[in-house]
């Protein structure tokens, strides 16, 4: 099967709402057939109208998760890790509305969350992530949908920054619907070698997000894209390869993500040199 080349809603706007969904028919006219939904609270957007949206413009999609300091399953406040749980089932219910079967993000702690602890404390926090994430897998097998975790650089968590930290998460939480959501923009800060850690995941790798090293168009910057590809192809990967990026018109998603700045002439610019990458790349 083919890789299917995806952009995330947050390229152009946060939060995507019920007027924005019209962005869906601007992706497939730029060349995708995956649109990412970015879901920022529950029910911001109606689930329904964005699943005839994508059924009238012929797009899979997917429902990309946010965790932020508020949804912490490592969190010593059982408050915050049940938000995080009730947040995930939402998610899931919209996974469930537009036939999306994969669900990605950090799911394991909240973003932003990065400090030194000791080895107890780690170790803590681990196991309550394990508890958590199984709790959530439990609740994604009744929606037929799988999680994809996602490892994060150092400035933006503390917990799992590698695939090898991501694949040894996978394990401990020993559900068959728990694999990897693998970001380059990520990887190339955090691995040594981008082909290797794709190859080590291998099946685990449930869905890719594929960002230049600046959060620019794929193929604009630094990122080895070659390894990327090819590392792909090997473990028989058939999920879809998204571009994440921002604008820093948006205010919350800007300052979580450290956008300061447009990484192209214009978000479609950005847009369109990606999806045309990316199809040379993968296709």
């Amino acid at each position: 099967m083919a890789i299917g080349i995806g952009i995330s809603s947050w390229v152009w706007t946060s939060p995507l709402d019920d007027s924005s969904l019209e962005l869906i028919h601007k992706a497939k006219q730029f060349g995708f057939d995956v649109f990412e939904l970015a879901l920022e609270s529950p029910h911001q957007f109606d689930y329904a109208k964005a699943a005839r949206v994508l059924k009238e413009a012929g797009m899979k999609a997917v429902v990309c998760g946010a965790w932020g300091p508020d949804r912490d399953l490592t969190n010593d406040d059982p408050a915050l890790r049940q938000n995080s749980l009730d947040y995930a089932r939402a998610a899931l219910e919209c996974c469930e509305a537009v036939g999306a079967t994969v669900l990605p993000g950090p799911m394991y702690s909240g973003v932003g969350k990065r400090r030194y602890v000791a080895p107890e404390q780690r170790k803590r926090e681990w196991e309550l992530a394990v508890t958590g994430i199984r709790q959530m897998a439990k609740m994604a097998a009744d929606h037929g949908v799988t999680l994809a975790v996602e490892p994060l650089n150092r400035f933006e968590t503390d917990l799992v920054n590698t695939a090898a930290q991501g694949i040894q998460l996978c394990k401990d939480v020993g559900e068959q619907n728990v694999g990897l959501l693998l970001d380059t923009f990520h990887m190339n800060i955090e691995e040594k070698n981008t082909y290797a850690a794709i190859k080590a995941a291998g099946p685990l790798v449930k869905h890719v997000h594929a960002c230049e090293n600046d959060r620019g168009a794929p193929g604009s910057g630094l990122v080895h894209w070659a390894e990327v590809g090819k590392a792909l192809k090997e473990i028989g990967y058939a999920g879809a390869a998204v571009i994440e990026s921002f604008t820093p018109n948006m205010k919350t998603i800007a300052a979580a993500a450290a956008v300061w700045r447009p990484f192209a002439a214009s978000q479609d610019d950005l847009a369109r040199d990606g999806a045309k990458f990316l199809r040379g790349l993968l296709g």
